[in-house]
Parts: structure tokens; sequence; C-alpha cells
């Protein structure tokens, strides 16, 4: 079957679901920067985020919200969790009643809120919605290569009948009622993925990096059991799926932060020579806070944040880990 879909947000992720789905579907692509949106529909190529991927032809530009969305029977909200309260201001202000999926991940800035709480806060209740998250490189799923990811709501009717609407053999979808769940398992990796990142960085070689990535999974699962999510939804493609692609994939932008922390840069140089937004800086601090509130032990975590936010250097907060008194391996 195939749909009309209005991917909101033209940054490497929204570029790279309208270039997959364009290729089944009917897709508008709204830009909301005019400048972005004149090169776009003149190159048909994101040469910012995407540089030398076509835009399908069937693919609409769109700078105009309103009339991206008149037509749409389900929007993909891909901009970064900075900008999804806004954005999803400008959605409720346009009165549409179309369902939506957001797909970013992280926690809001200052509220420490899932992009779940941002959405009900912003849209009408009464507007089926959900998240799509899971381990997933833009640039991949651009090129039409094997991905699989996760697609969850609380109307999980919603969630397993648009999961089979949007599941092709190049992207397959499967659903879940554990929004909780995804969200935690999508926020946290990126902390977990500067962690490898400083880690490799410094030298530290694949089985250091194992025992990390293993024991990133289970502040993962601590934090996200006491917030309600399941153990399942850890163990899966939101959960480890998408914890170990972060942690060792060259693409992750998480990961090449630790690294340049680890050479000796300081933050506002590793960002500014990015280009683009590392989730997990700004989420960590919002991770830390949260589990504190709740007296949830992520020693590394804590560590990152020593590290981004507190001076201390990254092979004195890596020493500090190391020198933490041995305890049974758990994950609760």
């Amino acid at each position: 079957m195939s749909l009309n879909l209005a991917v909101v947000g033209a940054g490497a992720w929204g570029t790279a679901l309208a270039l997959h789905f364009g290729r089944r579907h009917r897709v508008t692509l709204w830009v909301w920067d005019p400048l972005q949106l004149e090169s776009m529909t003149r190159t048909r190529c994101n040469e910012q985020f995407l540089p030398g991927l076509k835009l399908p032809e069937p693919v609409r530009l769109e700078g105009n919200l309103t009339r991206a969305l008149e037509r749409a029977d389900l929007a993909l909200v891909a901009v970064p969790v900075a900008a999804l309260r806004e954005t999803l201001q400008s959605y409720a202000a346009t009165a549409s009643r179309t369902p939506y999926l957001w797909a970013c991940k992280g926690f809001e800035q200052g509220s420490a809120k899932f992009p779940h709480q941002v959405a009900r806060e912003e849209v009408s209740a009464s507007i089926p919605c959900g998240a799509f998250s899971g381990p997933s490189f833009a640039l991949e799923v651009a090129k039409g290569l094997p991905t699989a990811v996760t697609l969850a709501s609380t109307d999980e009717a919603f969630a397993t009948s648009t999961a089979r609407e949007l599941h092709d053999q190049h992207l397959r979808v499967y659903s879940s009622g554990d929004v909780v769940g995804v969200e935690v398992g999508g926020a946290v990796k990126n902390v977990i993925a500067i962690a490898a990142g400083i880690a490799d960085g410094m030298g530290f070689g694949h089985n250091a990096r194992a025992a990390l990535v293993t024991r990133g999974l289970a502040e993962i699962s601590r934090l996200g059991l006491r917030l309600g999510g399941r153990m399942e939804t850890f163990m899966g493609l939101a959960g480890v799926g998408d914890l170990i692609l972060t942690c060792t994939g060259d693409l992750s932008r998480n990961r090449r932060v630790g690294l340049m922390l680890a050479s000796g840069k300081a933050l506002p140089t590793i960002l500014a020579e990015l280009g683009q937004v590392a989730e997990g800086v700004h989420t960590a601090r919002e991770v830390r806070r949260l589990a504190r509130t709740l007296g949830v032990e992520m020693p590394i975590t804590e560590a990152v944040c020593q590290i981004l936010f507190e001076g201390v250097s990254a092979r004195t907060a890596v020493e500090g880990l190391l020198h933490r008194e041995p305890k049974a391996e758990n994950y609760r």
C-alpha cells in the first residue's frame, strides 16, 4: 500500500527517510530554511548532510508546513530533540489531525522530558503518535542498505498497523507498546557511545570496549526499568541493537566526540568540527540529573559528565571507573 507521507525536517535523518520512503510512497519533505529549500529544489540533493544522494523525482519539497501536511496519511517528525517542542507547536498550529511519529533520540535539555512527554504537552492526545527508533545510520538508510527499527506507541493497534505499512525488504519495522523503554534506549546509548569513543581513543582495546558496552547496557536497563520500561525492549533493537551500532560504528557522531575527547580536544572545538548535533552531549547531563533524582546508579554516565562539563581528564575519569569496588553483575 502506498501512503502519503510528510517528512518534517530536512537534516540528515529527515532527508534519509525521504530518500528511502520516496522510492515506494508519495513523500513531501518539509524544509524550514528557505536557503536550504532553494538549494535542494535546484540540486535535488542535501549537500550539507547527505551530499551526492539525489532525492527520487516524486519527492516533493515544501517550505510551508500546512501544505506539507494537508494530504498526509502520516507525518515523520525528524528534527533534533532540541527543536522538537517548537516543531510540534507549529504542527499543532496547522490544526492537522495527521498521525505522527517522532524520529529523534534524547531528553529535552533543561526539563529532562522524553519526546513523548513533549508531544503530549504540545499536540492533542487524541491524535495517534509514537516513537520511531533503533540502530540506523542516516547514510545507510538513504542508500537503501538493510536496516531494522522499532515503532513504539501506547496505541498498540496504531503501532502494529503503521509498522506493517512502513515495513519493506530494506527497512524492517517492528512494533512495540513500550514507548518509555524505546526512548530510554535511544537516549542513553548516545552517552555510552561517548564513553566507548574515549576508551577506543585511549587505546584500551576491544576487551575494554566490550565490557563498557555491556555495563552501559546495565545502566540503560536500570534507568529504563525504574521509569517503567520493559526488559525485552532493552534486549532488542531499540536497546542493545542501537547501543552496539552507536558504540562501534564509524558513522556515530557520539563515538567521534569520545575519540576527540581522548585526543585532548576541548568540547567547543569538537562540536564546531563535528558540524552536526551529537545528542549524547546534551543528553548526558539530563540523564545524570534524572538518575540522581531516582537514585539509580550510573557510573559510566557520571564519568562522561565529569569529562564533558567538569574539566576532569578522560584518563582520570576512566581510572576512576577501573578502580570501583567489584560487585555482583546485575541489570537492575
